[in-house]
C-alpha cells in the first residue's frame, strides 16, 4: 500500500486537473461546473502509472466514508440514523436532524448550506460517490490505449474499476433510488441528462462484476494489500445478485468464498494485544472480539477473516485520515451537565502532568472525549442482544467484564470534590443528567476505541492532545467472511424460508462470540439483520443494507419477521408516519426505535425537544434542488413523496441505452 500512496501523491494532481473535462461535464456539472482542463488526458494515461495512480485514488477514497471528518461528523454515521441503529444526537444543535420526515426536503440540501446544520452527509454521498464513478471511469475509457499492458492486465484493470464502480452505484441506488447513469468522460459538459431505472443499473452491475471476478486475482497472488481482490469482487457480486433477484448465484458466490476461497473465520485470540488507552481505568480481557477489530491486525495475514480492508495507518501519520470515532459516537460526558447528588460535576478531564493523577479513573484516555454527533438506539444496545427470549450474556460482543461493551453504569464520579468520589454514575434523579440522548448510552468499545500514539505521547497538551482522545488513524474492514455467512443466510431465506441450514450460518458467528443462546428450528429475515447488526456495526452501510434487503423482501413475496408481506411495485411508493404499511426499512425503523414515538424533554441549548421522525417516503433520499438545476436541459427524475415527484418523468428503462445518450449533448 505504501508503494500506491506513494504514486498517488506524485500523479493525483494531473488526474484531478486533467479530469476536470470530466468534473464539468458530469457529476460536477450537477452542482457547479468548471471550466475545461488545460491538461491532455490522453497524455496523463498513456502509461500504467498514470492508470495506477487513478486506482490508488478509487481505494483511498473508499475509506474516506468511514473516516472523513466533516465537521464533527463522520460521514457513515448518516447511514446509521437512516436505520435502525442510531439516530441524529448533536442536541445543541437547533436543525439537528431528528425530525426528518418534516425536515428533509430537495432544497434542504443547497450547494451553500448544505448537510442541514452540519449534522448529516446526505449531499457528501452524493458528490463523493459520482466522484468515485468518474475515477472508476478513467481507468475504463483509457486502458485499452496503453499498449504496452497485455491482456490480461488491462482485464484486471477493468476488473478492479468495474468494482470501484459498482460498489458505488449500488449504494446510490438504495439511497437517491433512480439516478442517472454515467459510464464514459466526454469532451463537453452534458446538462441533460435522465435517470435510469434501478433494475436496469443492477443488471450492469451484475455483467461488470462478473467479469469482475475472471480477471481480478485473489489476494494470496497479490503482493500489496487494500486493492480490489477476487473475494471482494464476489462479495460485492453476491450483493447485486440478491438485489436483482438471483438467489441461487448469490448463495453459490457465498459458498466459493466459505468453502473455496482459503478464508475462515477468526474463533481464537490472535495478533497483537492492545491493553486499550489505560489500562487501569478500564482493563481489557483479551478476547477475540476484542484482537479482531483491533486496527493493527485487521490486515495481518495471520487475520483469515479478512476479505478485503481498507488501509489507513503507518509510520507517515500526514498520509493518512483520522477515524475520530472516539469523538463523534461516544457520549458527551465532561462537562457540568453530568452531576452527582450533591451538584458537583461528575467526570473531569483529568491531566496526566499532574501531581495527583490517579489513573484509575482517566476515562477521557480510557474511552475518548465524546460529542455524541450521533447515538445508538435503545434497540442496538438493549433490545437486540436478547435471543430466544433470553438476554444472552454470554455474547463477547455486549459484554463489560471483558472490556468491550461500556455501559455508563460502568463509570465512576472521578470528582474528588464530591462525596460520590469512587461511586458509579447514576440516573437516580432526573436531575443527574439533563440530556439524555446526548449524554447517557452504552457504546461498542471493541468497535470504536482506536489507538493514538501521537498524542499519547503529549502528556502536557491541549484538552484535544491527551492521548487518544478523539481516535487514531486505523485499518478498517470493507468485508469480512463473517458478513459471507450472513449473505448466505439471507439468500437461502428468499429461496426457501424453512430451509433448516439458514441458522447455521448464524450460529457458527454466535459460537465465535462465546454465545448462550443459538438460533434453532425457523431463522427470520429479522434474526438475519439481527446478526448483521450485532457482527458488522460501524462496518455494513446500514440503511442501504436494509432498503437493499427491502427490494429482495418485495421481489421474493417473503415475510418479514412480524409476518408482513411487501408488493414490489409499491413498498417504495408510501408516505406518512403512521405504523402500517411503508417498506421493510420502515417497519424496522418504526417498530424498533424512538423515530415516530413524540418528543423528548431535555435541556439543551439548542434543541429541547427533539422529536425523531421518519416517513415511508424516506426510504429514498431526494434528489436535491443542485443536480436538478444544473441539469438544465433535461430532467432528473424526483422521489416519490418529496416535492418535485412527477411519476411521467422519463427514465432508461434499460442501461444500454442510457449509455448510448450520454454521446447526446444537444
Amino acid at each position: 500500500m505504501k508503494q500506491i500512496i506513494q504514486q498517488l501523491n506524485r500523479i493525483c494532481l494531473a488526474i484531478l486537473v486533467s479530469s476536470a473535462i470530466f468534473l464539468g461535464s458530469c457529476a460536477e456539472s450537477f452542482l457547479d461546473p468548471d471550466p475545461l482542463s488545460f491538461y491532455e488526458p490522453n497524455a496523463t494515461f498513456s502509461t500504467e502509472s498514470g492508470l495506477k495512480a487513478s486506482l490508488a485514488i478509487c481505494d483511498r477514497h473508499l475509506k474516506l466514508y468511514y473516516a472523513l471528518d466533516h465537521n464533527e461528523m463522520l460521514p457513515l454515521g448518516t447511514e446509521y440514523i437512516f436505520s435502525d441503529m442510531m439516530v441524529a444526537g448533536a442536541t445543541d444543535k437547533g436543525q439537528m436532524l431528528c425530525d426528518i420526515a418534516n425536515m428533509l426536503t430537495p432544497t434542504s440540501e443547497n450547494r451553500d448550506n448544505h448537510r442541514l446544520d452540519r449534522t448529516n452527509s446526505m449531499w457528501y454521498f452524493w458528490n463523493e460517490t459520482y466522484r468515485g464513478i468518474m475515477y472508476a471511469n478513467t481507468i475504463l475509457q483509457f486502458v485499452d490505449g496503453i499498449d504496452s499492458l497485455d491482456e490480461e492486465t488491462k482485464n484486471t484493470y477493468k476488473g478492479r474499476a468495474y468494482f470501484h464502480r459498482s460498489f458505488r452505484y449500488l449504494a446510490l441506488l438504495f439511497q437517491f433510488g433512480d439516478v442517472p447513469l454515467v459510464t464514459k468522460l466526454l469532451d463537453v459538459p452534458k446538462n441533460n441528462y435522465r435517470s435510469t431505472k434501478r433494475d436496469a443499473i443492477l443488471k450492469m452491475l451484475v455483467k461488470d462484476m462478473e467479469f469482475a471476478i475472471e480477471w481480478v486475482p485473489d489476494q494470496k497472488d497479490m503482493s500489496l494489500i487494500g486493492m480490489v481482490n477476487k473475494g471482494a469482487c464476489r462479495m460485492l457480486l453476491t450483493k447485486c445478485y440478491l438485489a436483482i433477484g438471483e438467489y441461487a448465484k448469490a448463495k453459490e458466490q457465498t459458498d466459493i468464498l466459505i468453502d473455496r476461497s482459503g478464508y475462515s473465520l477468526m474463533n481464537d485470540p490472535f495478533g497483537t494485544f492492545n491493553q486499550g488507552g489505560e489500562p487501569e481505568t478500564w482493563p481489557i480481557i483479551r478476547n477475540v472480539i476484542w484482537d479482531l477489530h483491533r486496527a493493527e491486525n485487521k490486515l495481518i495475514s495471520q487475520n483469515t477473516e479478512v476479505i478485503m480492508g481498507l488501509p489507513n495507518r503507518g509510520a507517515a501519520v500526514e498520509a493518512f485520515t483520522p477515524m475520530l470515532t472516539m469523538r463523534i459516537l461516544y457520549p458527551f460526558l465532561f462537562n457540568e451537565q453530568v452531576i452527582t447528588t450533591d451538584k458537583k460535576q461528575a467526570l473531569l478531564n483529568i491531566r496526566r502532568d499532574n501531581n495527583d493523577y490517579d489513573p484509575q479513573y482517566d476515562y477521557q484516555r480510557a474511552f475518548g472525549r465524546g460529542i455524541c454527533t450521533f447515538r445508538p438506539t435503545y434497540f442496538s444496545t438493549h433490545s437486540l442482544w436478547w435471543v430466544n427470549g433470553v438476554e444472552d450474556t454470554g455474547d463477547l460482543r455486549h459484554r463489560s467484564d471483558v472490556g468491550n461493551w461500556v455501559r455508563m453504569i460502568d463509570y465512576k464520579v472521578n470528582n474528588k470534590e464530591s462525596a460520590e468520589f469512587g461511586q458509579n454514575l447514576t440516573l437516580a434523579h432526573k436531575e443527574l443528567c439533563t440530556d439524555t440522548i446526548r449524554r447517557w448510552y452504552d457504546v461498542p468499545h471493541y468497535k470504536f476505541w482506536l489507538d493514538d500514539p501521537v498524542n499519547e505521547a503529549n502528556i502536557s497538551g491541549s484538552d484535544g492532545l491527551r492521548g487518544a482522545t478523539n481516535g487514531g488513524i486505523a485499518d478498517w474492514y470493507l468485508y469480512r467472511l463473517a458478513e459471507a455467512y450472513l449473505l448466505r443466510a439471507e439468500a437461502k431465506y428468499y429461496m426457501n424460508e424453512n430451509d433448516p441450514t439458514i441458522k447455521d450460518d448464524l450460529n457458527i458467528i454466535r459460537r465465535r462470540a462465546e454465545c448462550t443462546q443459538f438460533y434453532e428450528g425457523t431463522v427470520t429475515i429479522g434474526d438475519i439483520m439481527n446478526e448483521r447488526a450485532r457482527e458488522l456495526y460501524w462496518e455494513e452501510w446500514r440503511n442501504v443494507e436494509l432498503i437493499r434487503v427491502s427490494l429482495c423482501l418485495a421481489r421474493s413475496g417473503k415475510p418479514d419477521e412480524w409476518g408482513n408481506t411487501y408488493n414490489l411495485e409499491t413498498f417504495d411508493k408510501q408516505s406518512g408516519t403512521d405504523p402500517a404499511g411503508g417498506s421493510y426499512w420502515y417497519q424496522r425503523i418504526n417498530r424498533l426505535t424512538m423515530y415516530n414515538k413524540g418528543p423528548i424533554e431535555i435541556t439543551s441549548t439548542g434543541n429541547n425537544t427533539p422529536n425523531y421522525t421518519m416517513d415511508k417516503r424516506n426510504l429514498y433520499w431526494p434528489i436535491f434542488e443542485a443536480p436538478m438545476t444544473a441539469n438544465y436541459k433535461g430532467e432528473l427524475a424526483q422521489n416519490y413523496g418529496y416535492d418535485g415527484y412527477d411519476p411521467n418523468t422519463p427514465k432508461w428503462d434499460n442501461w444500454e441505452d442510457a449509455v448510448a445518450d450520454e454521446d447526446r449533448i444537444d
